[in-house]
């Protein structure tokens, strides 16, 4: 999906009648959105574009009684913090963005405007907000809950592949919000040894899986990660040139071409972002707004790729999938 193709969708979503408070105050609030991956992506536009509906059944038109402002640090983390000053010179009314590292950003670029977080793994460690009940300052927003979802992928892909022995896992040190602590409790608990593959950009992606071929990883985790997603197409193509299962945690990336995703619904969380805007708009306190956990969760399989990986996916496993493609 290219930019025309989501503007005009945009618009599309966008036709409908305006908000009571906005039609009498004929004010064009104006929405921040400091995001990792770009519009003109796929997944960007895709996840985006549940926010855009979201907004749009709320009664919130762009150009009309909203203006939305996007900037994109189209995987690059250092970006973020330039990317969110710019968006408070704009002087915008509220910033949502996603994952831990955006939040993050626009937190060190403004006290007083308020901060949506959309899929932040883990807001009370990282800092961002004092608890899930009760925020404090200027962030609220919707979490993924990553730390304790990534136990549960690894259990479903040793269940998967009951002789994995050795699981590397892809991991971006650019990204603070991933701890690789978890990951290596639930390696301990299943009696797996877990090998760590660094990639901060996507030429450091062969390296490592160079590494991965050499430590005789024979099981893969690839957590949600902005440069991930932009370049999931070499990621998948280096998975199956490897001939190693891999437990992704988007459903794309396994209609894709990778074998199976457990996570929750980022398209979900994206959607959800719109009510904290709403209120935020209509005049509540970031502080006086909870934190959202997810309740709906995903997990998905490709029967193509385990074929192609000689892999027999066990009965037990595939009853619980929420999704098998053929």
């Amino acid at each position: 999906m290219d930019r025309r193709v989501f503007v005009a969708a945009s618009l599309a979503l966008l036709a409908a009648p305006l908000v009571a408070a906005a039609q009498q105050s004929g004010r064009v609030a104006r929405i921040g959105i400091l995001g990792n991956v770009p519009l003109t992506d796929p997944e960007g536009a895709r996840l985006w574009g549940a926010f855009v509906e979201g907004l749009r059944e709320l009664g919130y038109v762009d150009g009309q009684n909203i203006a939305i402002e996007h900037r994109s640090s189209e995987g690059h983390y250092e970006r973020l913090p330039q990317l969110a000053a710019d968006l408070v010179r704009l002087k915008v009314d509220v910033i949502v963005a996603p994952a831990t590292q955006g939040p993050l950003a626009a937190k060190q670029a403004t006290r007083t405007i308020p901060i949506i977080m959309t899929g932040a793994g883990d807001p009370v460690g990282s800092g961002l907000v004092a608890s899930l009940a009760h925020p404090a300052g200027n962030v609220t927003g919707v979490s993924t809950l990553s730390r304790e979802i990534v136990g549960k992928q690894l259990e479903l892909l040793k269940e998967s592949v009951p002789n994995v022995s050795r699981v590397a896992i892809l991991w971006n040190p650019t990204n603070p919000t991933y701890v690789l602590a978890e990951v290596k409790v639930a390696a301990r608990l299943l009696g797996v040894q877990l090998h760590t593959l660094e990639a901060r950009e996507p030429a450091e992606l062969d390296g490592a899986f160079a590494t991965m071929t050499k430590e005789r990883a024979s099981a893969l985790l690839v957590p949600v990660d902005g440069m991930f997603i932009l370049h999931q197409k070499k990621i998948i193509d280096l998975v199956a040139r490897s001939r190693v299962p891999a437990m992704f945690g988007l459903r794309e990336q396994v209609s894709a071409g990778g074998l199976m995703a457990y996570g929750a619904s980022l398209r979900e969380s994206f959607h959800r972002a719109a009510a904290y805007v709403d209120k935020i708009l209509r005049g509540a306190k970031p502080a006086d707004l909870p934190i959202e956990q997810p309740t709906k969760f995903e997990f998905v399989i490709n029967l193509k790729t385990a074929k192609a990986l000689g892999i027999t996916i066990p009965p037990s496993v595939l009853a619980r999938a929420d999704e098998v493609i053929q």
